[in-house]
């Protein structure tokens, strides 16, 4: 019987046979240029089959990979490679092969490949690098076990089988692209690499490869609902939009629902722990992330007291699962996040009685107004329901009076003033919450994952509102 195909590139198929041989070529190349069993190899490539062929071969051999983006500059990689120290690298990248010898995936130097005992699940498998929104990168440590565990609970919640197929249009750097990787390809269902986003490409390929089960980040659904064409592709065998990375806005999802008739299924994880919650299959909501996913366990704390809170109070999100990272590097940062063996998230949000989690913001974003507590996603959900409102984020800057001022960024779609958008927040939220200046931007600084970029919006707009 013919192998079935496991992964699509262009118009290049790959059988698991046909990835698992070159895999164990790549590995014998890497072994004769010196990777060992508990070496750090730095992998830097772009969305191509070569990089999952890469993953594999450094597994095989018993060496953890670390997965640097193909989008930083030469200061984010020094960072990343003076934190994780690999000895050996791999990659496409100038940058990489202009600060470390570098072997290159373009080479496909693929011998005949050796037989490779499998690694120790307690040992580092890969590591990822947390999304950076509020100051420098830290390296996350995944080992065999806790990757395959977050594996195994991305399966369950998203009810996926063999019969499913997906694409991967996130950087597979990123952990949600690793994840989804994985997950196809150990359950023996089919994964198409994409090169970059391009939204009509993977509407194409929604129609052309019958794709069940679609992953979104905010970009991608910013795309889909600005689609002037939307209703003109075959979208019939999505079981669902996955949403992820950064919090459902309820105003895009539904447009495109209504556009397609295809429905969202809202999900909650972190670089530290993929899988926390997940919104059933069968009647998701957009008004939470779902609830803690089987193997996982949430509970809700005071950020000022540290005491567990009850059913709808507000407070820090903390989990524990085996899918949780081994820890940061460097190795100083890891206590600032873990509490008697629970996760300290970052993220405020409440938990009810039926165990339905809700997020409201990230607490380091939180913005303090006269002494109120101001979330930002919570302005920018309002924001985003004016017609003329194509993206938006929001922050806090110092403020001599208040202590903080609300900035609005804003990308519009035709002529407004912000004083009318100040005027619409105003009337649908408390007077402490309406910026205080609104900013129009031609776009906002987002990670590939979605998640906006603050930092950056603060270097750019966010002298203080006494200057």
């Amino acid at each position: 019987m013919k192998d079935s195909v496991a992964l699509v590139y262009e118009e290049r198929e790959y059988t698991l046979p046909e990835l698992e041989a070159l895999a164990g070529g790549l590995a014998a190349t890497l072994r004769a240029r010196g990777v060992r069993r508990g070496h750090r190899v730095a992998l830097m490539s772009s969305n191509r089959p070569e990089f999952v062929i890469a993953v594999y071969a450094v597994w095989r051999i018993g060496a953890a990979v670390v997965l640097l983006s193909p989008a930083w500059k030469r200061a984010e990689v020094e960072h990343a490679l003076a934190i994780a120290q690999p000895a050996h690298a791999l990659g496409d990248h100038p940058v990489l092969a202009g600060l470390m010898p570098m072997l290159s995936l373009d080479d496909s130097i693929y011998p005949a490949h050796a037989i490779y005992r499998a690694p120790d699940p307690g040992t580092d498998a890969v590591l990822v690098f947390s999304s950076g929104t509020t100051g420098l990168p830290k390296a996350v440590r995944h080992t065999h076990a806790s990757l395959s565990a977050a594996v195994e609970h991305w399966r369950d919640a998203l009810r996926f089988t063999a019969q499913d197929r997906i694409q991967v249009l996130t950087p597979p750097s990123h952990i949600l692209g690793l994840l989804n990787i994985l997950l196809a390809l150990r359950t023996g269902a089919r994964v198409r690499l994409h090169r970059r986003f391009d939204v009509d490409l993977m509407l194409r390929h929604i129609e052309k490869d019958r794709i069940t089960v679609e992953m979104a980040v905010a970009p991608i659904a910013l795309a889909l609902a600005a689609h002037p064409d939307l209703e003109s592709y075959d979208l019939s065998s999505l079981r669902y939009i996955m949403w992820g990375a950064t919090p459902v806005s309820a105003s895009i999802a539904e447009i495109v629902t209504l556009r397609t008739g295809v429905g969202w299924v809202p999900a909650y994880g972190t670089s530290e722990l993929p899988v926390i919650a997940c919104n059933p299959i069968e009647r998701p909501r957009l008004d939470s992330v779902g609830r803690p996913v089987p193997g996982v366990r949430v509970r809700v704390v005071s950020p000022e007291t540290g005491k567990v809170l009850g059913p709808d109070e507000i407070g820090e999100i903390h989990a524990r699962s085996a899918a949780l990272m081994a820890g940061y590097l460097p190795d100083s940062a890891t206590d600032s996040v873990m509490r008697d063996g629970w996760y300290r998230t970052g993220d405020i949000g409440s938990l009810d009685t039926r165990g339905w989690l809700r997020l409201t913001d990230r607490l380091k974003e939180m913005i303090k107004v006269r002494g109120f507590q101001v979330a930002p996603a919570e302005v920018e959900a309002v924001l985003h329901t004016h017609p003329a409102v194509v993206d938006c984020a929001v922050f806090g800057i110092p403020d001599t009076a208040d202590g903080e001022a609300i900035v609005a960024v804003v990308t519009a779609s035709g002529a407004i003033g912000s004083d009318e958008l100040v005027a619409f927040i105003g009337a649908r939220l408390a007077s402490y919450k309406r910026p205080r200046r609104v900013v129009f931007a031609p776009e906002i600084p987002r990670l590939p994952s979605g998640k906006v970029l603050r930092r950056v919006l603060k270097e750019r707009y966010g002298c203080t509102s006494d200057e």
